[in-house]
């Protein structure tokens, strides 16, 4: 299979745009989620992550059957989206100030969230209850926000604390596959989201673990902004890397 960096997950996830805004009270909620139901996107995860890993393994991800996704040496990973739209109730009267700011408010979510579904901005973690994608989803410091779940990882890698430091130590053996932060940044093709010398993880707005929520209209837009830039930087990354694999 060709990986075409610019297909839209949503079109092969039956009933992602049914009733989209008829749901969550207006702020738009889809049928079905790409990373469960998109054949595409898990076979693209397969085909680029199915390689030598930093150290020294080779991951060779094999399809599983029913919720288990995919499969290498008895563990299980699921795709997770990394970009968030923020379309949370405790966020609506900050997503109706962005809505009032433009004319098609509509027309151009779709077309973030349509951009954001696409491989690069998916990724993979170890599937199970209490899992990463979950947690970071859940806990009101990382707010689902990609910057802060990297840091959060950078800090593991460091032995350092972090708001989500106990999820991450269950999935130890994960990151120990990447041997240090370098390689699971490499690996992943995560390079635009650290400094050139790995030691900072760039965050997309000036709001941390103690704020991580837009708390107005322009930071909300830079953040749109900084997610789409990312996608389509790490969208090149994985085009480039996909040309070797094929």
């Amino acid at each position: 299979m060709r990986i075409d960096v610019d297909f839209d997950f949503t079109t092969d996830s039956v009933g992602f745009w049914d009733r989209f805004w008829e749901r969550k009270g207006g702020l738009g909620y889809c049928g079905s989620d790409p990373d469960s139901r998109s054949p595409t996107l898990k076979e693209y995860h397969r085909i680029l992550w199915s390689r030598e890993l930093p150290n020294g393994q080779v991951m060779d991800l094999r399809s599983g059957y029913g919720s288990r996704y995919l499969e290498w040496n008895g563990m299980r990973f699921g795709s997770d989206s990394i970009t968030t739209g923020f379309r949370y109730e405790k966020c609506r009267p900050l997503i109706e100030q962005v809505e009032a700011s433009m004319d098609d408010y509509r027309g151009w979510m779709e077309s973030v969230i349509r951009r954001s579904y696409t491989i690069g901005g998916a990724i993979i973690f170890p599937k199970r209850q209490n899992s990463i994608n979950q947690i970071r989803g859940t806990n009101s410091a990382v707010a689902d926000r990609w910057d802060l779940t990297l840091e959060c990882i950078r800090r593991h890698y460091a032995g350092e604390g972090n708001p989500i430091s106990w999820c991450l130590r269950m999935d130890s053996w994960f990151f120990d596959l990447f041997v240090d932060f370098k390689g699971y940044v490499d690996f992943f093709l995560l390079q635009d989201c650290v400094t050139k010398d790995y030691s900072e993880v760039v965050q997309w707005i000036d709001q941390g673990f103690d704020d991580p929520y837009p708390r107005d209209v322009d930071t909300y837009l830079q953040w749109i902004d900084r997610n789409i830039d990312f996608v389509n930087r790490r969208n090149a990354r994985i085009s480039e890397l996909a040309g070797t694999l094929q």
